[in-house]
């Protein structure tokens, strides 16, 4: 009975230590969905919705529109994870106003399913990972569609740095690299933005978000 009893000490102490530790890896970082509700969140609530831990856009909603953080932010590292339908579209909006489009008057990062054959054609400042119009990201690195991808983005104005699933697929000075004109030539005063909301651009597609947490960069 005794040695039970430690046994079952020793595995509460093991569990207490583990949950301590996964909550000490991320120092300094916020969780912006609390898995339940879009508390904290402004905009499409008709299509976006929480779900069983996820932050869901589906089409059934209304068709697309954007969800953003009340909170606005400038320099940070976001992360979070995202699970694709075949040939969704959606985006990251960064530095957004509340109003207009986010991809011009904010900045845009794609958030594509590049293996479609619908985006065949399409530019390289558009496939996943891009800074719309303005910085193309490397392919290669999604999973394939249904899979749990993700994704890091560090913002230190004007410079940019993103992740997926371990690797760079971008890097750069987005003021920099439209000081000559942008790749879509399009204007984007966003890009002269500090800071703005952030928040999931609809495109009309059904995808997934959840563990979607922040730290702010002085």
């Amino acid at each position: 009975m005794k040695k039970f009893l430690l046994v079952v000490f020793l595995v509460f102490l093991l569990s207490d230590a583990e949950v301590s530790a996964q909550q000490n890896t991320e120092p300094d970082f916020v969780s912006l969905f609390n898995g339940q509700n879009l508390d904290g969140w402004v905009g499409n609530k008709s299509s976006y919705r929480a779900e069983n831990g996820l932050i869901i856009i589906d089409p059934k909603g209304g068709g697309g529109g954007n969800l953003f953080t009340e909170k606005e932010y400038g320099n940070f590292i976001l992360r979070f994870e995202f699970q694709l339908t075949p040939g969704a579209n959606n985006g990251l909006g960064i530095h957004a106003p509340l109003e207009g489009d986010a991809a011009y008057v904010g900045k845009e990062l794609q958030i594509l399913d590049n293996t479609d054959k619908k985006y065949e054609k399409l530019k390289e400042y558009q496939f996943h990972g891009s800074v719309y119009g303005v910085i193309p990201a490397k392919r290669g690195f999604l999973k394939p569609v249904g899979e749990w991808n993700v994704q890091e983005v560090i913002v230190e104005h004007p410079k940019i740095k993103i992740m997926l699933n371990g690797e760079i697929i971008l890097e750069g000075d987005y003021l920099e690299a439209s000081k000559n004109g942008t790749l879509d030539g399009r204007d984007h005063p966003g890009l002269q933005r500090s800071s703005g909301h952030i928040g999931f651009l609809g495109h009309g597609d059904v995808v997934h978000f959840r563990n979607i947490r922040i730290k702010e960069l002085k």
